[in-house]
């Protein structure tokens, strides 16, 4: 990579993953999983997914409020009281949450909210909402570009670091290929390549990635084995009523079978899943 090229984000020789701390987790350890329904619909939606991910072990719970949908007559989000209700359940259940935000404007209200702002394929090059963030002091995590390639990927990550925010997390959710089988290709070749070269935290989705909820449990084992810091899962209490991407979210009962079988993996490989261990009764990072 040339002079232009990454610069922050590339890793030194000898220098170990930066750990990045939300609520009592540290991205860059032990294994960490994010999961919860792709857009907040209902309070007893929310309060379901929450519940069920909670019990079959996940660290956080994410969920969409401000949805980007490819049509704008599809399902755009419940906004601000989404958000509420994400973090009256994130409370509840003690854990940190993790949600989307589209545009600058947004950035106050998810702050009031929002344990870790999550940046979308979409907006991976928005890089006025970039630079913004990397003002914040809360961690971002940021989206591959479903048409990025690595380095545009990891320049984006520069944007964040240059600007001085250093709790930055790489997720990797596929990329469009000319197959159009599946939604998209999950590239953990790439991901791995760029494990091995930055400084922060790289983790992977594996349902926007596939599309499929039988894909997402294989991809994510694999995702596993391959080194990721960690998962985003979508979880839906009932994936055939949900009102934004169902066919990719897996059920409570494929999410803990999920998370059994990445115990053993994860043991195979010398690692393990992070200790869940609950916010304290004052909350996390917000």
């Amino acid at each position: 990579m040339g002079a232009t090229g990454p610069k922050r984000v590339v890793r030194e020789p000898g220098e170990a993953t930066r750990k990045v701390r939300f609520g009592p987790f540290e991205l860059g350890g032990d294994f960490v999983v994010i999961a919860g329904p792709c857009a907040l619909e209902s309070p007893e939606q929310v309060e379901r997914a929450a519940q069920a991910v909670k019990a079959s072990g996940a660290h956080a719970l994410r969920g969409g409020a401000f949805k980007p949908r490819t049509s704008p007559y599809s399902f755009q989000g419940l906004g601000e009281p989404g958000l509420r209700l994400l973090s009256e359940a994130g409370r509840r259940h003690r854990m940190p949450i993790v949600s989307e935000v589209l545009d600058v404007t947004q950035i106050p209200t998810m702050l009031e909210y929002v344990d870790v702002l999550q940046v979308g394929a979409r907006n991976m090059q928005n890089f006025a909402l970039l630079r913004a963030l990397s003002k914040i002091d809360r961690p971002v995590l940021l989206k591959r570009g479903f048409g990025a390639t690595i380095e545009e990927w990891m320049l984006a990550a520069e944007y964040l670091l240059d600007g001085g925010n250093e709790q930055v997390v790489l997720c990797e959710r596929g990329i469009r290929s000319f197959d159009t089988t599946l939604r998209n290709t999950l590239d953990l070749a790439g991901m791995a390549w760029v494990k091995q070269r930055v400084k922060v935290p790289v983790i992977v989705d594996p349902s926007h990635s596939t599309g499929l909820a039988t894909l997402v449990t294989p991809m994510a084992l694999a995702a596993a084995v391959a080194g990721a810091d960690g998962l985003l899962v979508e979880v839906h209490p009932a994936p055939e009523q949900a009102l934004c991407d169902g066919a990719q979210a897996l059920t409570p009962d494929a999410f803990e079978a999920l998370m059994k079988g990445l115990a053993g993996v994860l043991a195979a490989t010398g690692r393990r899943l992070a200790e869940v261990r609950p916010l304290s009764a004052v909350g996390g990072t917000r």
